[in-house]
């Protein structure tokens, strides 16, 4: 009988090499059995062999408690059994015997020869106390019947045990491997947990780092073009009214689509949300939570209208419209790519643009877009700044996180970027992503 990890920690110990009381008091039991079977048949051995009874019953009594060692020493248990077979003595010991040997954890080869032994020795008494049996009561059979009688009886003492001691200790065996592997798929599971615990936390990381930069760039070119356009609108309030109008409206434009960008990038928070208070937080692992925030955050990005390489022109007009000279050129054929590649294009030559209007107001800005056959290229230098603009007084702040972003979109593309100043004293933001 096999018993888990639990209950074994839960049972008493029993005592010596037991270890449990309820084995032990089986095993005495059985050997108490064999000392009154094998003292019985010691005094009757004793009286055939003219010996004294005392001397009989004596070795039967030791020969029969050799099984309460059974579990510690089978194959003693079984080598007691056979030495005993001659004096016809010992059935229930070669039986309990032969099935602890076969329930065993020792070698195929060992219990065979054991049980062999045993089956010789059994077939042997057995012959010649059949033979005797017929002889002295005078009975006429065939010859057939005595070596017949012996092989079924020796057969019938030694098969059945060793068959049932088989059985039982490959059933133990396959119950200790399931048992193992059990174990061990709950080790993989508690593993699996705490990856998928690291991958949300990943995927959380990762999550805010996007909605970072999406902010920070619709945020940082938004509103410097705004206070740009501020900046101008005060300069030129009094002495050219019309001018002032226009840039007030210019500023009402941009802060518009700031808000609408602002409000599409909010939605992409709720939705997750939505799924988050869907359930409760027990019963929603986090790994889904941040999956299907992650999902929900790229279809609102696969959904949204833009922004594309088609509105490089109009993003390249709002710096214009600021007094900033910019030059767009465009090599190669344009042709369609995929959402995310035109919108980290697009990201980068608005990014470029609001650094030279925080850094450098003012100076002319030279904007290269080119299709190449496998990837496309940009590229946004600017000259140096003049010493005085109409730009200067904004006094932008700055929060170093531009190049950063731009950076971390193109490199997540698997392109090339590349920053710094030029030699004319400038500054060059160049950047390469894959067609595909």
């Amino acid at each position: 009988m096999t018993t888990t990890g639990e209950d074994h920690a839960a049972a008493r110990p029993g005592p010596w090499w037991w270890d449990r009381w309820r084995s032990a008091v089986l095993d005495a039991s059985l050997a108490f059995a064999s000392v009154v079977e094998c003292g019985a048949e010691g005094y009757r051995f004793a009286g055939d062999a003219g010996i004294p009874s005392a001397a009989g019953i004596a070795f039967g009594v030791l020969a029969g408690s050799a099984l309460l060692v059974r579990r510690k020493w089978p194959i003693a248990v079984v080598l007691v059994s056979i030495a005993i077979t001659p004096a016809q003595m010992g059935y229930l010991m070669a039986i309990v015997g032969l099935y602890t040997l076969a329930a065993s954890e020792l070698p195929r080869r060992i219990i065979g020869s054991l049980a062999g032994m045993s089956l010789v020795g059994q077939l042997i008494v057995m012959f010649v106390r059949i033979r005797q049996g017929t002889t002295r009561g005078g009975w006429e059979l065939g010859d057939w019947f005595v070596p017949f009688a012996a092989i079924t009886i020796a057969i019938g003492l030694t098969a059945p045990p060793l068959l049932l001691g088989l059985y039982v200790g490959a059933r133990r065996r396959l119950m200790e491997s399931l048992r193992e592997r059990a174990d061990s798929l709950e080790r993989e599971l508690q593993l699996l947990a705490e990856r998928a615990e690291e991958r949300a936390e990943w995927a959380r990381g990762e999550e805010r780092t996007r909605i970072a930069r999406e902010m920070h760039d619709v945020v940082a070119h938004r509103v410097s073009l705004m206070v740009v356009h501020a900046a101008a609108l005060q300069a030129v309030a009094r002495k050219d009214p019309e001018k002032a109008v226009k840039n007030a409206a210019l500023v009402g434009d941009m802060g518009r689509q700031a808000l609408t960008e602002l409000r599409e990038m909010l939605g992409v928070l709720r939705s997750g949300e939505g799924v988050r208070s869907a359930r409760s937080p027990d019963s929603v692992p986090l790994a889904a939570v941040a999956v299907a925030a992650a999902a929900a955050a790229s279809r609102a990005a696969d959904e949204s209208d833009g922004p594309f390489l088609s509105e490089l022109e109009e993003l390249i007009g709002q710096s214009a419209a600021t007094g900033m000279v910019v030059d767009l050129t465009i090599d190669g054929d344009a042709r369609d790519y995929g959402a995310d590649i035109e919108q980290t294009a697009y990201r980068v030559v608005q990014e470029a643009l609001t650094n030279v209007h925080k850094h450098a107001a003012g100076a002319k800005t030279h904007v290269r877009l080119a299709h190449r056959m496998s990837e496309i290229a940009m590229q946004v230098e600017n000259e140096p700044p003049p010493e005085l603009s109409v730009a200067s007084s904004a006094r932008l702040p700055s929060g170093g996180n531009g190049l950063v972003g731009m950076k971390e979109r193109v490199v997540a593309l698997g392109g090339v970027f590349v920053s710094g100043p030029t030699d004319a004293g400038g500054f060059r933001v160049s950047a390469v992503i894959p067609a595909a």
